[in-house]
């Protein structure tokens, strides 16, 4: 015998067994005309204990109501020791809905497709990754060396595995060992994405991040703080916590950045992305707050697209010779968020600037077009 349920006015149809052993029904509503494939979504924990209270965190499993299959998923605490989200890994079709079941039972155990760590033994690096791109930042014991770079770096790969640790313990980061390698280039500015203040049309760098937290990491979502001390930003006094986080299937990063600065009004800041001398594809739009650039092809190394989407109105977007920028403000002690990431063209998914800019325009339409996620 089968039960048909109407669920936000769609039917579907259970097996009466399955719905049995049933005990919370999640419906998961693409209204858009986009395609949501291997989208992370977050389904409210607080909504779930209300349909299952008795739920044991170590012994439930999400099914895909059709297939039956166990879908992937993670429990999100964002820091806290409480949970606060069930995130899940699924496809949903443009103007459909899909169904999960929670229930009872043993999951599988699933790969890890995202990650970061704390790096000590090369000079306090922060990396992150997940298993499309992957990227570092700098801490303070790489202040006072030469190398040092602000931005940050994208490590390209080739590769779903997680290659951080294995390239740091191979210490050969600019050789390609058949899953991609480190060949970009940050120095004294803004590398992939990174933000700072603008101050009488001058960036005004912080130094490199001084303490670190993890709040999640993966194997869906990743999710750390870095910590930056306070700075003289043009005669302001500057510091900054950059909350980052990285969803497995994405080329781009969500960061909220939390500015304190002593001044009563708002503070400008820019979004900048290193260009290199050679001629890349360039492109500017500042009515939806999108910078995206396909760089020149590097050899046999290939080619990286580095983008930035910035969620609040764009004052100015221009090029100088070292970066391409974007002008905003941000408020004292409110988060600001905004994306940025890269991705790599022998990595074989994006592989030249339109697929990239295509793949940045998306990305911004699902923020303003999210999936609508209920329980029962």
């Amino acid at each position: 015998m089968k039960f048909m349920k109407l669920f936000s006015g769609i039917a579907f149809i259970l097996p009466l067994a399955l719905l049995a052993q049933t005990k919370a029904i999640v419906s998961i509503q693409n209204n858009s005309a986009l395609n949501y494939k291997d989208a992370v979504v977050a389904i409210k924990w607080d909504a779930v204990l209300l349909q299952y209270p008795q739920i044991d965190t170590a012994n439930f499993v999400v099914l895909n109501s059709v297939t039956k299959k166990q879908i992937p998923y993670q429990l999100e605490h964002k820091g806290h020791s409480a949970i606060q989200n069930v995130l899940v890994q699924t496809d949903v079709k443009p103007k459909s809905s899909l169904t999960l079941l929670i229930q009872k039972g043993k999951p599988e155990i699933f790969i890890a497709k995202t990650y970061a760590r704390y790096v000590p033994e090369r000079k306090d690096d922060f990396a992150w990754e997940n298993d499309q791109i992957a990227f570092r930042t700098y801490g303070k014991a790489l202040e006072k060396e030469k190398d040092n770079a602000y931005g940050f770096d994208v490590w390209v790969k080739r590769t779903n595995r997680m290659i951080l640790n294995e390239r740091y313990k191979r210490a050969d980061y600019h050789t390609d060992h058949g899953d991609g390698l480190d060949y970009y280039h940050v120095g004294f500015t803004l590398g992939a994405g990174n933000m700072a203040p603008f101050v009488n049309d001058t960036i005004r760098y912080s130094g490199n991040y001084q303490q670190w937290k993890i709040l999640d990491n993966g194997p869906l979502r990743t999710t750390f703080q870095l910590i930056y001390d306070s700075w003289n930003a043009g005669g302001i006094k500057v510091s900054a916590t950059k909350t980052i986080s990285i969803d497995a299937g994405s080329q781009l990063n969500r960061i909220e950045n939390v500015y304190t600065f002593n001044s009563d009004s708002t503070l400008p800041v820019v979004v900048g992305i290193i260009r290199r001398p050679e001629a890349g594809y360039i492109s500017l739009n500042e009515q939806q707050g999108i910078m995206g650039y396909w760089e020149p092809t590097m050899n046999e190394n290939g080619t990286t697209g580095v983008g930035s989407i910035i969620t609040t109105p764009i004052t100015k977007m221009w090029v100088n010779n070292e970066q391409l920028l974007a002008k905003t403000t941000v408020k004292n002690n409110e988060t600001f968020i905004y994306y940025t990431g890269a991705a790599w063209d022998k990595a074989e998914k994006i592989t030249d600037a339109k697929k990239w800019l295509d793949y940045l325009n998306d990305f911004n339409q699902k923020l303003k077009k999210p999936l609508v996620v209920s329980i029962k």
